[in-house]
């Protein structure tokens, strides 16, 4: 296989999950297939939190970032995805990479509850949930490609 066709199809995605206090970030195998929780990023101001961004996408040569979007549960965006998509946009070009969204509702919820079934506390685990729930969606992404 040539460099190029190699590159081509790899996988270098970064998934977030926004919230108002962190941002769970995650990041999947080259091959696409798994998402693992890399990090939390506790929310400071948009250059700190850009910044830290942009390291992991340096380390990890990122090439889209996937971005949770808290629809409500009628399937509208209310004022929390509002602000999501407002900040995405903002990362998204100040690293000059395209985002892409993925519904996920309950995605919190489900991290919080493998959290409990691994004997943990949701409450003093709380980087964890998001770092969890940021895998969860990018899984999302990474497994509705493989559909298409």
């Amino acid at each position: 296989m040539s460099h190029k066709q190699e590159s081509s199809s790899l996988v270098l995605a970064l998934a977030l999950d926004v919230g108002r206090k962190r941002i769970g970030v995650a990041g999947c195998d080259r091959t696409g297939l798994i998402a693992t929780g890399l990090t939390t990023i506790e929310r400071t101001s948009f250059e700190r939190d850009v910044e830290q961004i942009r390291q992991l996408v340096r380390q990890r040569q990122i090439n889209v970032l996937v971005v949770g979007l808290p629809y409500s549960m009628d399937g509208s965006l209310g004022f929390q995805a509002r602000q999501v998509k407002k900040f995405a946009y903002r990362v998204g070009k100040a690293l000059e990479l395209p985002i892409e969204y993925v519904d996920e509702r309950l995605t919190s919820y489900q991290a919080e509850q493998l959290i409990i079934a691994e004997k943990r506390s949701p409450s003093r685990n709380k980087g964890l949930i998001d770092r969890k729930a940021a895998s969860l969606i990018l899984q999302r992404w990474l497994d509705a490609r493989v559909r298409t």
